[in-house]
């Protein structure tokens, strides 16, 4: 009798259950059909059919990491110095700032990489031909730079760059506008790396090109039938689509191609280089965590490795690397990529060793009020060129322009293949409010608007006067093409600042900087044309889609 009431009450018990299981099936049945991935959520209709229609990279999980990239996620932090400024420049208050996820490469860029650049470039645009000769050579580092007075440094200058002794070591002798260019040779060697390894390219393309057939990451995505100066449909075409064998061709939505290795912002290299995912205690949060490193010193705390140097840096006058053997902090000019450890992001010789250059144009105060989310001062917003006949125009061996730098280097503007580009114009501002021009370089700080004597230039302008900026009135450089040392230039003794929107920040100390400069808060500035032997740099990428690898959910189908 026992047994029959325990088995009733359980079968009792057992019925909501049975009818919450139903009730779902019947709700899940009501609300629609199954999740299909390949199924259109807008109209029911099917992506990627055979018969045709939409495609899309439907099984898309993640964006492939670059080479020599690590992931960085994002986050806020405070960004600028929150320890006294002992040199009073004022120029890094603190600030907070959030940045979204990118990728930067885990080392400086060597000799070794940078020489496979040069490499590339004098094999496409033979420098002993007139119409290329400034290619190859406005790519060159600056190896003087290595040349003092009093100074017996005649080895490094004739050494430092191509001898494989110095392979991995950071490239020096290169300014701004050649990291830049550098950057954007980078992402296209990358890219055609890509669409090889898939098929879209036939297996040796990227080793028989010339001056007329580079590939573009650029030109491929947006009118993809002039890659290789039209070679594609060709011998330089992979794989085949279609009834008659047409090329097929990668799209934006296959997801397959990466976005640009790029210099990185101020604020994305000092939040890289700060690296507090790894640290969680209140008081490193606080700022108390000065280097890149868990500590306030210069020299490991650890048990195993106490008392060494965590980076390559001055360490007082006449010292470049301390007494010979356990004190020395393994380097007398730079070292190699990789001496010292990484810090938690993975990053390596984010103080020390060489400062790097970052995108931003130098200001003395970050703007937050404008911006506290991937904070950069530096936007010229450009658009593709287009031609009398409504195509798309692409740069030729006889289209190329150059620049011819305050210094006399004359740098090629875009390689050919490249899609030529212009500044926005008013169809594209107007009417928008978050930008209303091309160049916000000055936004705010150094345009005419933001200027105390606004009011008084405009009457001096409408006198027929020239407009002077009277906040930063920086020496004007020569015209291009002007003579070196020709009266072209600006020998007035009135100038009051050197900063201009053509001055560039770096970040992060060098073998010749104090321990002061190698907190990653510090920052400093130069010209864009100018090169030293202590300024090297990497690369970041932006990141598309989720903030981490883990915060990804694809839908199952």
């Amino acid at each position: 009798m026992l047994t029959s009431v325990f088995t009733m009450k359980r079968s009792l018990l057992k019925v909501p259950f049975y009818l919450a299981v139903t009730s779902l099936l019947i709700a899940g049945c009501a609300g629609g059909n199954k999740t299909d991935r390949n199924t259109s959520s807008a109209t029911g209709w099917k992506i990627n059919a055979k018969e045709g229609g939409f495609q899309y990279n439907t099984d898309f999980k993640d964006q492939e990491t670059g080479p020599g990239l690590v992931l960085i996620e994002g986050g806020t932090f405070t960004m600028g110095q929150v320890q006294d400024n002992v040199m009073h420049d004022w120029n890094n208050m603190p600030t907070q700032q959030h940045i979204q996820s990118f990728y930067m490469d885990e080392t400086e860029v060597t000799n070794k990489m940078y020489m496979e650049y040069l490499d590339w470039l004098k094999r496409v645009f033979p420098p002993d031909e007139e119409q290329y000769k400034n290619i190859y050579r406005g790519a060159l580092p600056d190896t003087l730079v290595w040349r003092s007075p009093l100074s017996a440094n005649e080895a490094m200058v004739a050494n430092y760059l191509r001898h494989p002794a110095f392979a991995e070591y950071p490239v020096v002798g290169v300014n701004w506008v050649q990291a830049v260019q550098f950057s954007a040779w980078r992402t296209d060697r990358v890219n055609e790396a890509i669409l090889s390894r898939d098929g879209y390219l036939a297996k040796d393309a990227r080793y028989q090109v010339d001056a007329t057939s580079t590939f573009s990451t650029d030109t491929y995505l947006n009118t993809p039938s002039q890659t290789y100066g039209g070679k594609i449909q060709g011998e330089m075409g992979g794989k085949k689509s279609g009834k008659e064998g047409q090329t097929a061709y990668v799209k934006q939505t296959s997801g397959i191609l990466l976005p640009d290795y790029r210099l990185p912002t101020e604020a994305e290299w000092e939040y890289a280089a700060k690296s507090l995912n790894g640290i969680r205690q209140y008081n490193t949060l606080q700022g108390r965590k000065k280097y890149p490193w868990n500590s306030q010193y210069t020299r490991s705390t650890e048990r195993r490795t106490r008392g060494e140097q965590m980076a390559n840096f001055k360490q007082g006058k006449g010292d470049y690397g301390g007494l010979a053997g356990w004190s020395d902090d393994k380097g007398d000019i730079t070292v190699a990529v990789k001496t010292y450890p990484p810090n938690d992001f993975g990053l390596y010789d984010m103080a020390g060793n060489v400062a790097e250059w970052v995108a931003d144009v130098y200001r003395p105060i970050l703007d937050d009020e404008v911006s506290d989310f991937n904070y950069y001062r530096g936007n010229v917003y450009m658009k593709h060129a287009i031609g009398e006949d409504g195509k798309q125009v692409i740069v030729t061996p006889e289209t190329i322009k150059y620049d011819t730098l305050p210094n006399g280097k004359v740098v090629a503007r875009n390689l050919p293949g490249n899609i030529a580009t212009v500044p926005v114009d008013s169809s594209e501002t107007y009417l928008r409010y978050n930008f209303t021009h091309s160049d916000n370089r000055s936004y705010n700080d150094g345009d005419k608007a933001s200027t105390r004597n606004f009011r008084n230039q405009n009457d001096l302008m409408a006198g027929g006067a020239e407009y002077v900026n009277s906040m930063y009135n920086a020496p004007k450089p020569k015209k291009p093409g002007s003579d070196i040392g020709g009266k072209d230039y600006d020998t007035s003794n009135d100038r009051t600042s050197l900063i201009d929107d053509e001055v560039r920040v770096y970040k992060g100390g060098s073998w010749r900087d104090r321990a002061f400069w190698i907190d990653p808060a510090q920052r400093r500035y130069l010209p864009q044309y100018i090169a030293t032997d202590y300024i090297g740099f990497r690369n970041a990428m932006s990141r598309v889609g989720s903030k981490s690898k883990t915060g990804h959910r694809t839908p199952k189908g």
